[in-house]
């Protein structure tokens, strides 16, 4: 069953197009993500998605409503929580959820028995009486959860929901989203640059500069990449490449004097690589293809944690004024 359909979406600022004729479908009680990095267009594309922002053209469908003429019911389907903070530290946990609740009309007891159950799920209960400033980064974001499921939506946004956090808080943060999906078969759509959550995905698209370039598992992704990944280290880096596009018609990258090359099977490979190469190597490794070959394989570049460009400002400044 289709919970989130999109068909052909393009979101443009001032002639910049920041998402670019996309189109996907999100499955009931999947984790779905957006793999990409900053100024991709995937935080443009979950505003659009949870009414935030209009797109300039095309269809969205969440829980079956349309985005642009049944906005209200489509709010009522969905849990948000943003990838800056937007609780009331001021207020306890419990006000927090209350509040929330109480803009979403959920019934007052309804509510208490909910308060609990969330709160249990992110092992918050025991905090409730406490004041927000007073909890931690990772505390915060679980909290945040707890109150975007408090109106049980059909469909939870998570915005790079572990940004900021160190990885400990991150891996904790992880064990809590996927025991929701366990426990709720709730649908989860985030999105995120940090290549190891990506792999609790279901299905994953990676979208660079507003254009799906990849769309599929993690593990079909990384098998598209075309093998085994070779690392080797040589003195001689450019006869080495040479040698290897000779003998062997193996296209090898170099990046700081590291010859990297993708191969069927290298484990079966590398004896024969050592019985007949002739340029001198220092160092060699051997491991699967990750995420971060799979992006470089389809955008040629690395994936990275960069500072915000113009591009990037003038989104936040249109989604800003708009609120």
């Amino acid at each position: 069953m289709e919970v989130i359909k999109v068909k052909n979406l393009v979101k443009k600022y001032n002639g910049l197009t920041a998402v670019d004729h996309i189109s996907f479908s999100v499955e009931k009680g999947e984790i779905f993500g957006f793999l990409g990095p900053n100024g991709a267009g995937k935080t443009t594309t979950i505003n659009i998605l949870s009414t935030l922002l209009a797109p300039t053209e095309g269809e969205v469908y969440v829980n079956g409503f349309n985005i642009l003429t049944q906005k209200d019911r489509v709010r009522k389907s969905i849990g948000l929580v943003f990838q800056d903070p937007s609780l009331d530290d001021r207020l306890t946990a419990e006000e927090n959820l209350y509040f929330h609740a109480k803009l979403y009309h959920v019934p007052h007891d309804d509510y208490q028995k909910r308060k609990e159950e969330v709160l249990r799920l992110v092992e918050l209960w025991e905090r409730r009486k406490d004041i927000v400033k007073t909890f931690s980064g990772g505390m915060k974001r679980r909290l945040e959860i707890a109150r975007g499921l408090i109106h049980h939506p059909a469909v939870l946004f998570l915005d790079e929901p572990t940004l900021g956090l160190d990885p400990q808080t991150r891996s904790h943060l992880w064990e809590y989203i996927l025991k929701l999906k366990a426990e709720k078969q709730m649908t989860i759509f985030m999105t995120t640059h940090y290549m190891n959550e990506a792999e609790y995905c279901d299905r994953l698209i990676i979208i660079d500069y507003g254009k799906i370039v990849g769309f599929d598992t993690p593990a079909n992704l990384k098998k598209a990449v075309g093998g085994d990944i070779i690392i080797l280290e040589s003195p001689q880096p450019q006869q080495l490449k040479q040698e290897l596009a000779q003998k062997y018609a193996l296209e090898a990258k170099e990046e700081n004097g590291t010859i990297i090359v993708e191969i069927g099977n290298g484990k079966t490979f590398l004896p024969r690589l050592f019985e007949e190469l002739q340029t001198r190597v220092t160092s060699v490794s051997l491991r699967e293809p990750t995420l971060d070959d799979v992006f470089l394989h389809l955008t040629g570049r690395k994936i990275r944690d960069e500072e915000a460009t113009p591009l990037d400002w003038m989104r936040q400044h249109h989604f800003r004024r708009r609120r």
